[in-house]
């Protein structure tokens, strides 16, 4: 298959998910309204977020996801009991000094 033949290929699957991605979205959002859970003024705009979002047309809602996604991130370390990396460096700094310590109490030992 040539290059531009799988080019093709990618883009017309990429509209087509594009194409499924939209249709589906719109008929949750529809069911919501149906169902009382949205109001039909907030579906339309909830339509129009997600495919700018997915379009990359909203980088402050990028910035806010990303941020929920390191709080949620951090929670779950923190309920797991796992150390972020910046407790795993400090942590590594204190030994390193108390090391040193060790070290310098020992040479005051044998002289």
């Amino acid at each position: 298959m040539d290059q531009g033949n799988l080019l093709q290929m990618l883009l017309l699957r990429g509209l087509g998910t594009t194409s499924l991605v939209t249709e589906r979205l719109r008929d949750v959002s529809q069911d919501w309204v149906l169902s009382g859970r949205l109001d039909p003024s907030q579906a339309s705009a909830l339509v129009d977020d997600v495919l700018k979002a997915l379009r990359g047309e909203t980088p402050e809602l990028e910035q806010q996801a990303e941020r929920q996604l390191e709080r949620n991130r951090d929670q779950l370390l923190q309920d797991l009991g796992l150390a972020r990396q910046r407790e795993v460096d400090e942590l590594r700094g204190r030994i390193d000094r108390l090391e040193q310590q060790l070290r310098q109490r020992g040479h005051q030992g044998i002289g």
